[in-house]
């Protein structure tokens, strides 16, 4: 999210699936999407017999590589390095497109003078504090503008008994970044501009210099990535971008999880904002979710930091009242600025009638956050014996998270476990037969966790809807009833909320009345009691004194309205659920807005008044998509405008105008407070205003920019529970990346108990070229162990020319493939590739960095029971890794 959020203002894709066919080339990286979003691919092909060229920038050949133009096989974790060289080409060329460049982003905005980068500080930014590794982000703010809080308040994390990595640091939970998903950073003021982009001390220009040593040599050096492949890529990019043609890029993530992964994505905004790219028909960058409700799960969110609709979660020792939060975490200008009517909106969703001016519209009801409360932070609590409930609903982290033996460690310390799934799943049998007991680290009688097992419904027994890759809210009608026992998500917290709420009817404590005076009256319907889901999408959309409300627009601070997530605010405009609109696209226009709904306001392209020139006109015919229309006086297209739709090109706001008034008619970024697009992050990220390399924290290579080899601000755990390999380790030379199959579905839970998916991919596997395999002794078919200082797995080997060796910073580096879908239960079993890795997260979002870390691979199986906790005291010793941890 911050990586998008950041630099236009909104963290979802700002494109959308069919849009892609629109495009004169494709970058797809970060992703494999011809084999983890087939049903969306068919727009790539579609561009492709249009025309355009497809570039698949990934370490493996894969399907998405098959049937694309260019296959660029790259090093694990080296990205931003490639990114930043076509940066550089563009700049270093001037091939950027300069009308848009100057317009619609703060390429002009002029910086302080004491700002320093990492080419001068060996890798690090002003304001780095070592000792807390955190930065303050003062210098990097525009000249004479204040920026808000970068990522709230540093916070230690007190379930990690051993702070720091190899040293003892305090870490700490960057909360706010995440409420970047619509809403840009806040900046207190407006920046000084310099429009020729000359100052030196302009954004271009320090861009310029940042990026000044991404070299194609760079590439070559660190990425693995020949100089005459790189330059392919570099011209199909540059020639397919600017007035009359555009490029779009795709990730997945393969961008996101890894200790800079906002950071990736903010380079590919970067890249695209210079080329013109963004808000424009064949352009812009998605980001593909991996399965169905993946956007849906941070706009109305799963997380901890967040509340609906990206508002932050108010801090314990920072928000006493409404007042101060909103005050601290709006905007002036852009659309942000009206906070407050989305906060007091959701808080009336929440508490209706109970919610009044009076108390505050109940904002003291809700949760306070006092650190990192992230899955990772709460499994070490749980081994801590400070979390003494869990509920795992949609999830398998026995084996489907990193180091997957500290999540069971950590369920083994638990009072109760609650598992919801359709299958005995890892997580709800680990007590008996996790990998755990085979060694003798546990033992069922001594594992006090009493375990539930809750049956779930599928998505076809239930009503609903899910959001997609590109924003979109489409509806599921229930196809059958919900066999036996099992039920759904809705029905299992309706009513397990109506039972606490009937435990405590009648309680003076003043604790109680969050519960108590919740509107919690959903109907019942049919032979289980069922509530209604659309009587949960009417609350979500929200209602005014004239009943439903059509657009975020309408949401006021008095209290007069509610809305349960101010983005969806209009999926039931004039009460008609807009999520199961199904008009067949023979009778619409190629945009298909009568297909689902698009938040925000139904909109498909985000920014796409920047389609337009400054003047409103279409910076050409043939990507003509929104425009000013001056005879009707108000913005037209073929898409819905996201912009105001009467407000003039040449409008210029006051001095004192805040919020939307604030943004001018040339400004299409209108999320951001000064409505353009940030090259240059003034606030907003925990490790940087632009994206720097860093290695990944395990790699088998120095830094070749600078001293700095990690990102100094990571979240790294050390202790005897998640021990790390050593960096440049001989012990653990090789790369390894996860991935995912199409054959299987997340850690295998819905597909490896069905008998035609298990047929398809049988068994666990490794990707390995020919030339390891020679060096190691491996077998095509047979079995290799796979080791890192966590454990060993085995695998069944596929010896394969999809996987390339490397050539970087003077060595040969060799790249091992694990699909991540794997578990000892169901029909098709296999060890598990989270096994491998280790908890070391990026600040940003706290996410785990599964992409790319060193291992050894050795032919045959791995040792069982206890002789597998003596091979790997062997290679700790002999990597130097300390047995007991700092």
């Amino acid at each position: 999210m911050p990586g998008l959020g950041t630099s236009f203002g909104r963290g979802g894709a700002t494109t959308f699936q069919q849009d892609l066919q629109n495009a004169d080339c494709i970058v797809i990286q970060g992703s494999n999407m011809a084999e983890c979003h087939p049903v969306g691919f068919q727009w790539v092909m579609e561009a492709k017999r249009r025309g355009a060229k497809i570039i698949h920038v990934d370490p493996r050949f894969t399907r998405t590589s098959a049937v694309a133009d260019v296959h660029v096989p790259l090093r694990a974790g080296s990205d931003i390095v490639f990114l930043g060289a076509l940066v550089n080409h563009v700049l270093q060329n001037e091939l950027d497109f300069r009308e848009y460049v100057v317009a619609y982003t703060n390429a002009s905005a002029i910086l302080r003078d004491d700002y320093a980068d990492p080419e001068d500080l060996d890798g690090l930014f002003s304001g780095f504090d070592k000792d807390n590794r955190t930065y303050d982000h003062t210098t990097w703010a525009y000249e004479d503008a204040e920026a808000a809080a970068a990522a709230g308040d540093r916070q230690d994390h007190p379930g990690d008994d051993h702070p720091g990595d190899h040293g003892g640091e305090q870490h700490g939970e960057t909360a706010r970044s995440e409420s970047y998903g619509s809403g840009g950073a806040t900046m207190r003021a407006k920046p000084h501009h310099d429009p020729t982009l000359q100052h030196p001390r302009c954004v271009y220009q320090v861009l310029k210099r940042h990026f000044a040593r991404y070299t194609p040599e760079l590439v070559q050096d660190v990425c693995g990535v020949p100089p005459e492949l790189f330059a392919e890529v570099a011209d199909a990019v540059t020639r397919n971008s600017g007035r009359e043609r555009t490029t779009a890029f795709c990730y997945a993530v393969g961008w996101t999880q890894h200790t800079v992964g906002a950071q990736y994505i903010r380079t590919a905004s970067i890249l695209q904002s210079l080329l013109g790219n963004i808000g424009r028909p064949g352009g812009g960058i998605l980001a593909l979710r991996g399965h169905a409700s993946i956007q849906g799960s941070t706009d109305i969110p799963t997380l901890f930091n967040i509340l609906p609709g990206y508002i932050p979660m108010p801090h314990a020792e920072k928000h006493l009242d409404l007042d101060r939060f909103v005050a601290e975490d709006s905007g002036k200008t852009g659309f942000w600025g009206n906070m407050r009517a989305y906060t007091v909106s959701l808080l009336k969703a929440y508490w209706g009638e109970h919610a009044t001016a009076t108390n505050d519209y109940c904002f003291d009801y809700l949760p306070r956050i006092t650190g990192n409360h992230g899955t990772y932070d709460t499994v070490m609590r749980q081994i801590k014996g400070e979390c003494k409930g869990y509920f795992v609903v949609g999830e398998n982290p026995a084996v489907g998270s990193a180091n997957a033996k500290m999540q069971r460690l950590g369920m083994a310390n638990l009072d109760w476990l609650v598992v919801r799934d359709f299958q005995l799943i890892e997580s709800a049998t680990f007590w008996k037969d996790g990998p755990e007991i085979e060694t003798g680290e546990l033992t069922t009688e001594e594992i006090a966790t009493e375990v539930f097992f809750l049956p779930a419904a599928a998505h076809t027994e239930k009503d609903g809807s899910f959001t997609n890759t590109q924003r979109l809210l489409q509806w599921h009608h229930k196809a059958v009833e919900p066999p036996g026992e099992a039920r759904s998500e809705l029905w299992f917290y309706y009513h397990l909320g109506k039972i606490i709420r009937e435990k405590l009817a009648g309680s003076t404590d003043v604790r109680d009345r969050p519960l108590l005076d919740l509107a919690w009256d959903y109907g019942e319907e049919g032979p289980l009691a069922e509530p209604s889901a659309d009587l949960v999408l009417a609350e979500i959309n929200g209602s005014g004194p004239d009943g439903p409300l059509s657009s975020y627009t309408e949401l006021k601070d008095d209290g007069s309205t509610s809305s349960g997530c101010w983005i969806y605010c209009g999926v039931r405009a004039e009460g008609v659920n807009q999520a199961a609109r199904r008009k067949p696209g023979k009778e619409q226009t190629w945009v298909a807005p009568e297909w689902g709904w698009a938040w925000p306001a139904n909109r498909r392209i985000l920014y796409n008044r920047a389609s337009a020139d400054p003047d409103g006109n279409p910076w050409s015919e043939r990507k003509r998509y929104v425009w000013w229309d001056a005879e009707e006086e108000k913005w037209t297209g073929a898409d819905v405008p996201d912009f105001e739709p009467t407000k003039r090109p040449d409008y210029e706001p006051p001095v004192d105008a805040r919020a939307q008034d604030g943004i001018g008619g040339a400004e299409p970024f209108i999320m951001q407070t000064d409505g353009r697009a940030w090259l240059f992050a003034p606030a907003g990220l925990a490790d940087g205003p632009m994206p720097t390399h860093y290695e990944p924290f395990e790699s088998p290579v120095d830094n070749a920019l600078y001293g700095q080899r990690e990102n100094p601000t990571r979240e790294a755990y050390d202790r005897p529970d998640n021990r790390y390999n050593p960096a440049g380790s001989d012990v653990f030379p090789f790369v390894f990346t996860t991935y995912r199959l199409t054959e299987h579905h997340t850690a295998g839970g819905m597909s490896r108990t069905l008998p035609y998916l298990s047929e398809l991919q049988p068994e666990f596997f490794c990707e390995v070229s020919p030339a390891l395999a020679e060096q190691r002794g491996l077998e095509h078919m047979g079995w290799a162990t796979i080791v890192s200082a966590r454990t060993a797995i085995e695998a069944r080997v596929l010896v394969t020319e999809r996987m390339k060796p490397l050539r970087v910073r003077g060595r040969i580096i060799h790249q091992v493939g694990l699909p991540y879908h794997w578990g000892p239960n169901g029909l098709s079993t296999g060890d598990a590739a989270n096994e491998l890795l280790s908890v070391v997260l990026d600040p940003n979002v706290h996410i785990q960095e599964a992409k790319a870390a060193t291992c050894d691979i050795r032919p045959g199986r791995r040792p069982r029971g206890p002789g597998l906790l003596t091979f790997m005291d062997d290679y700790r010793r002999r990597a130097g890794v300390p047995e007991e941890g700092p």
